[in-house]
């Protein structure tokens, strides 16, 4: 197997599962060549309703050169109301045009006056409830790769389609609107580590080791070779600071950190006034940012142990697009839209080795799926096998469920997650188009990294 480049590894991708160069390209030319769009799950209806009975006003917003998270802290100053009041279904990344929903509880006039540059806002109707993250089915994504050598196309998708259970390995028609069924390695992308400086594992790594100033410092400090000279002259004296002889001057840290990077900041401004010494002060540091990136350190620290898992698996050889005896599989839901597999991990089992064959023929109808843990407190491991594979790297990295157990947005039970990724592909040339519905969770560049074969830096 090719291996992945060094940022990938750091982030727990170890390879590429085609082998061969890619097709190169520049990458979000423009935030257009980037089109993502929500698949609604159904199951979350706003109606036409009273706002005393229905406080939470739904829209549908589509967004160019916008981060998620920077346009609800945006919204929420323009409608001058706490940020935590604004819920949605899935983060999105900035350099694109993405439709999703949102929900804010707030009356039904709320956003006559908004005028944010770069959004479009389509009022949906009312909830009884704010969107919870993961009230979604999936996306639907249209990307444009320019100035790409197309010649390695056809048997990269050849290569994805045998990875995928297609035994033929024949690529087919990967042109028009059928196209083809591909798989590839459910991995987390490098956004859910953070795209300019992944970091986000770090922290949460920290946290469930119970090293709260460890997990301050890793997003504080460490300077990153991606960002503006200041902002890394004020990440490196914090880093002297830290380690340093005596107490660390935290107000002198804050007097040279930029005024763009508010987390930080705020970060520091608690560790001014609580003395920045003890354990309690750089949780209380770390809390002060807002719920959910508390709770996306912890996911991150999961989702990198996930992709350890993964690449130790592809190390071995064993099947990502079948079970062997000990695999923990789930089935698929059975709510989900026309044309998306979507696993549910509430119903899962393992497979005891006179079990295989019986599951494996549900796994090739794409009714079920192997999985790999997100660990947490109420993790199960795997048996056999993968089991040795999930217990190793927990081993390796110092971690067991029971850590999961912390206080507040920190805490976390775990889950699972299929092990691979499928969709049916649509390609056009001229310039190289790819077309294609992922489930909820899992991150186009994931896929079209095997495509690309680029540093990680020239996909964000």
């Amino acid at each position: 197997m090719r291996e992945a480049h060094p940022s990938e590894r750091a982030v727990g991708i170890d390879h590429y599962v085609s082998d061969g160069d890619g097709t190169g390209g520049k990458f979000r030319t423009r935030p257009e060549d980037f089109r993502v769009r929500e698949l609604e799950t159904g199951e979350f209806e706003p109606l036409d309703a009273d706002p005393n009975a229905y406080p939470h006003l739904v829209f549908r917003a589509t967004l160019e050169n916008w981060d998620t998270n920077d346009f609800a802290s945006a919204l929420s100053s323009q409608l001058e109301m706490s940020r935590e009041r604004i819920d949605w279904a899935g983060t999105k990344d900035k350099r694109a045009v993405s439709t999703q929903l949102f929900s804010v509880r707030a009356g039904s006039d709320a956003l006559d006056d908004i005028d944010l540059r770069g959004a479009t806002i389509d009022l949906v109707g009312r909830a009884g409830r704010g969107l919870r993250f993961g009230d979604l089915a999936g996306n639907a994504f249209e990307i444009v790769v320019r100035e790409a050598d197309t010649e390695s196309v056809e048997r990269i998708t050849e290569s994805l389609r045998s990875f995928a259970g297609n035994e033929d390995g024949n690529a087919g028609d990967t042109n028009g609107e059928d196209g083809t069924t591909v798989g590839v390695p459910n991995y987390f992308g490098q956004q859910r580590f953070g795209s300019y400086r992944p970091v986000t594992h770090e922290v949460g790594l920290a946290v469930v080791r119970d090293d709260w100033r460890e997990a301050v410092l890793a997003y504080v400090g460490r300077p990153h070779e991606s960002e503006p000279e200041a902002t890394r002259e004020a990440r490196a004296f914090v880093d002297s600071e830290a380690t340093a002889a005596g107490t660390a001057d935290w107000e002198a840290a804050l007097d040279r950190y930029p005024r763009q990077l508010g987390f930080e900041r705020s970060m520091l401004h608690r560790l001014v006034e609580n003395g920045g010494e003890s354990s309690d002060d750089f949780r209380a540091a770390l809390e002060t940012v807002p719920s959910n990136l508390q709770r996306l350190f912890v996911n991150a620290a999961q989702s990198y142990l996930y992709n350890r898992i993964l690449s130790a698996r592809l190390d071995q050889g064993l099947p990502f697009d079948r079970a062997v005896a000990g695999d923990v599989v789930c089935f698929a839901d059975s709510e989900a839209p026309d044309g998306l597999a979507l696993p549910d991990p509430d119903r899962s089992q393992r497979v005891p080795e006179n079990r295989v064959e019986t599951v494996n023929r549900h796994t090739a109808r794409g009714r079920a799926f192997v999985t790999a843990p997100l660990v947490g407190t109420e993790t199960e491991l795997a048996n056999g096998e993968p089991g040795a594979i999930e217990r190793a790297i927990l081993d390796e990295e110092g971690i067991e469920p029971s850590l999961f157990d912390l206080p507040g947005e920190f805490h976390s039970t775990g889950t699972r997650r299929a092990i691979l990724l499928t969709t049916d592909l649509s390609i056009e040339d001229d310039p190289l188009t790819f077309a294609f519905q992922l489930p909820k969770g899992s991150y186009a560049t994931v896929l079209l990294r095997e495509y690309l074969k680029s540093e990680p830096t020239a996909m964000r």
